[in-house]
């Protein structure tokens, strides 16, 4: 992934996605969609801490697509580059080596989204 503007051009391939699932199957997509909201609400753990999770359940996926969402979703919650490395770090810990190599996504990422 290494050329400037592949994270956000993978936000909007997801967007393309999930326009033709709605023009297919509009319930399909508004399921989904309830189950990652209800998901992420505030609880015990606040929505920030849960997309710090989803992005080290990315990077353990090694989902391109998926870092791209979730690493951008933090910044807009308020993480910071080093919250966003350190839940890769988490990641890696169960995921092993093949999880380290997708550390360079997540720098990739922050960098091109503006995490500070």
């Amino acid at each position: 992934m290494a050329d400037s503007g592949n994270y956000k051009h993978l936000l909007d391939q997801l967007e393309t996605m999930k326009e033709e699932v709605r023009n297919k199957d509009p319930e399909f997509l508004e399921a989904w969609a309830k189950l990652s909201q209800e998901s992420k609400k505030k609880g015990v753990l606040d929505t920030k801490q849960k997309e710090l999770i989803c992005v080290a359940l990315s990077v353990a996926a090694r989902c391109h697509y998926c870092i791209a969402s979730h690493v951008n979703k933090a910044i807009s919650l308020g993480a910071t580059r080093d919250e966003i490395l350190e839940a890769g770090f988490v990641a890696v810990s169960m995921g092993g080596g093949p999880s380290l190599s997708y550390l360079t996504e997540l720098i990739e990422a922050c960098d091109e989204f503006g995490a500070r």
